[in-house]
C-alpha cells in the first residue's frame, strides 16, 4: 500500500492541496489518499453533490470563475478553487464550498484554513491580488468569512512539507487509536483503525452507506446501455430496468447479455467492476479501471505468492473446514462427519507445507460433501432432487448445478472486494496461479463457501424457491432454467446483504461487506501492517 514516490529527475510531482488538508485532519488518511484509495460513502456522495454547482468552469457571473485550476511551483502544490469572485478593483475573493454530513454546525476547521491559505498563495504566485476568502456551507446556506494571518500562511507551508514526508514514506502512519476523528472519516472502512489488532471492538464506528447495489443482468438477449445518467436494460424493445449510475456498486452479466461500450466506459470511469459469467456458472472475466490503489502492495503480493505464505494458506483452509463443520452440525444428520471435520481443523493448523494443507482440505471436502445430502429435507429428497457427489463442471445433478452457480456469484463478489483493495486476484497463497485461475480470489472464497454459497443453495432448495421444474438435463449435464437462475440470484443477494455479528470484531456487518474487510486484512499481512490473518468462522 505504498503511494507514488517523488520523481527521481529532481522535479517533484506537485501535491494536491486537498491532500494537504487531509494531512491536517489525519496523516494516515493523507497516505491512503495518495496510495489511490477511494471510497463510496455517504460523506463522499454529499461532498460531490455540494460541488455540483461549481464544478463547471463556464458557470457564474462574468466577473466570477468556477472550478479554477491553480498551482504554486515554489511550494510544489496544485489544486482547484471552487469559486473565485472578482471585485470592482480587480481584487479576488476565494470561496470554498463545503458540506457537513457529519459535522452538523457550519464551523471552519483547521484543515479548511490551511486549504484556503494554500489557495491564496497559489493565486498570489501568479501576481493576482486576493482580498478575502470564505467558506460557503451548502447544507446551511451560510457563508463564513475566514481572515488569514501570517501565521496561517506559515502553517500552510509547513503542512505541505509534512504532507510530502508522510506520503513518500514506504508505509502508512499507524492507525489512530480510539480517536473521535475516525467517526467522521469517510475512509474508516478502508483504514479499519480498530480492526488492526484483530480483537473484539467495543466502539462501533459507522459510515453511512450511499445505498448502492450490485446489478445482475440475467435476461438472455438483453442489452444494457447508458443514457441520461442511468443504466437502462432493454429486451426486444421493452425496458426491463432503469437504474441511476450513482446507485450501482457493480454489475454482474449472466450469459448472453450485451453491454454497450459507452456503459462499460462509464462504469470503469466510476471505478465499478463488471463481472461476466456463463449461463452455467463459470466466471469468464471481469473489467477493472486502468488505475487502482496500492500499486506497491501488489508487487509485495506477487513476491509473497512466489515465496509462499503457509500462514495464510492454513488460515484460509482452517476457516473453511470450521464453517463446513458448523453448517453440517446445524442442518445435517452426520455427527461423526462433524467430529472428523473438527479433527481436520487441527491438522490444517499444524500443517508444515501448502501441499499438506491442500491434502487436509481434500479430506475435509470428501467428508463434508459425503454428508451433504443429509442437509436436504425429506420433502426435497421425495421430489427427486438428489446429490450424489461433488461435480464442478458439468453438473451431474440439480444440487451441483446450484452449487456451481452460487460459487460463481461468490467468486464475483470476492474479486470485486480484492480489486477494491488494489490487490491482484491472480496471485494467491493456497491455490496455484500456474493454471491461470484467480488464485487469491479462490483463496478468499474458501471461508465464505459454506456460510454464504452453500447456505443459499440449501435454503433455496429446502424452502421451495427452486424445484425440479427449474432444471433441464441434456446428455448427463444438468442446467438451471431461467426461472431457477433468477430465484437463486435473488436468494444469494438476500444472503450477502443480510447482517451477522463478525466473530472476531464483534460488530454487525453484511456478508458482502465482510468480504472486503477480510480482503483488507490480507492486505495488512502483505504490506506488513498486521502480524497475522484470522478467517471468519461461524459458530
Amino acid at each position: 500500500m505504498t503511494p507514488k514516490r517523488a520523481a527521481t529527475d529532481g522535479l517533484r510531482d506537485p501535491i494536491p492541496i486537498s491532500l494537504v488538508a487531509h494531512w491536517v485532519f489525519c496523516p494516515r488518511r493523507a497516505w491512503l489518499e495518495a496510495a489511490g484509495e477511494q471510497t463510496d460513502t455517504h460523506q463522499v456522495a454529499v461532498g460531490i453533490a455540494a460541488h455540483a454547482s461549481v464544478d463547471e468552469p463556464s458557470t457564474g457571473r462574468p466577473a466570477d470563475r468556477h472550478s479554477v485550476e491553480i498551482a504554486d511551483e515554489r511550494l510544489g502544490i496544485s489544486g482547484r478553487c471552487d469559486a473565485v469572485e472578482g471585485g470592482p478593483d480587480g481584487a479576488l475573493t476565494i470561496v470554498e464550498y463545503k458540506s457537513t454530513p457529519v459535522r452538523r454546525s457550519p464551523t471552519v476547521t483547521e484543515a479548511m484554513r490551511i486549504q484556503l491559505a494554500l489557495q491564496v498563495l497559489a493565486l498570489r504566485s501568479t501576481g493576482a491580488v486576493v482580498a478575502a476568502q470564505a467558506v460557503y456551507f451548502v447544507n446551511h446556506r451560510v457563508r463564513v468569512d475566514v481572515p488569514l494571518s501570517a501565521d496561517d500562511f506559515e502553517a500552510a507551508a509547513a503542512a505541505v512539507a509534512s504532507t510530502r514526508e508522510v506520503i513518500e514514506a514506504p508505509q502508512a502512519p499507524a492507525a489512530l487509536e480510539d480517536d473521535p476523528r475516525c467517526a467522521a472519516c469517510s475512509h474508516v472502512g478502508i483504514c479499519l483503525p480498530d480492526e488492526r489488532p484483530e480483537v473484539e471492538i467495543h466502539r462501533r464506528i459507522v459510515v453511512d452507506d450511499p445505498g448502492t447495489q450490485v446489478v445482475h443482468v440475467a435476461s438472455a438477449g438483453a442489452r444494457a446501455s447508458v443514457r441520461d445518467g442511468r443504466m437502462r436494460v432493454e429486451h426486444r424493445g421493452e425496458e426491463l430496468a432503469s437504474i441511476p449510475l450513482e446507485k450501482i456498486a457493480g454489475v454482474v452479466v449472466h450469459g448472453n447479455v450485451d453491454l454497450t461500450g459507452g456503459l462499460i466506459r462509464e462504469l470503469l470511469w466510476r471505478s465499478l467492476t463488471v463481472v461476466w459469467t456463463t449461463g452455467t456458472g463459470r466466471v469468464v472475466g471481469w473489467s477493472v479501471p486502468g488505475t487502482g490503489p496500492n500499486g506497491a502492495a501488489r508487487v509485495q503480493q506477487h513476491e509473497a505468492a512466489a515465496a509462499g505464505r503457509l500462514d495464510l494458506a492454513k488460515a484460509f483452509v482452517g476457516a473453511k473446514i470450521s464453517n463446513q463443520a458448523t453448517l453440517l452440525r446445524r442442518n445435517g444428520e452426520a455427527p461423526a462427519a462433524v467430529d472428523v471435520l473438527r479433527s481436520l481443523q487441527g491438522r490444517a493448523a499444524a500443517a508444515r507445507s501448502v501441499s499438506e494443507v491442500l491434502g487436509v482440505e481434500g479430506d475435509a471436502a470428501a467428508r463434508y460433501f459425503g454428508s451433504f445430502n443429509t442437509m436436504l429435507t425429506p420433502r426435497v429428497r421425495g421430489l427427486g432432487i438428489t446429490f450424489r457427489t461433488r461435480t464442478p463442471h458439468p453438473a451431474r445433478d440439480e444440487v451441483n448445478a446450484l452449487l456451481n452457480y452460487a460459487y460463481a456469484l461468490l467468486l464475483g463478489d470476492v474479486v470485486r472486494a480484492i480489486v477494491a483493495c488494489g490487490l491482484d486476484p491472480h496471485a494467491g497463497f493456497l491455490h496455484s496461479a500456474s493454471r491461470n485461475k484467480p488464485a487469491l480470489a479462490l483463496d478468499l472464497c474458501e471461508e465464505f463457501r459454506a456460510p454464504v454459497a452453500d447456505s443459499v443453495v440449501l435454503g433455496a432448495i429446502n424452502n421451495g424457491e427452486v424445484g425440479p421444474d427449474d432444471f433441464s438435463t441434456v446428455l448427463g449435464a444438468t442446467r438451471m432454467r431461467d426461472r431457477g437462475r433468477r430465484a437463486l440470484i435473488a436468494a444469494y443477494e438476500r444472503r450477502v446483504e443480510s447482517e451477522f455479528r463478525h466473530p472476531v470484531f464483534g460488530y454487525r456487518t453484511s456478508w458482502r461487506r465482510a468480504m472486503e474487510i477480510q480482503a483488507r486484512m490480507v492486505l495488512g499481512v502483505i504490506d506488513g501492517t498486521q502480524s497475522r490473518y484470522v478467517g471468519i468462522r461461524i459458530r
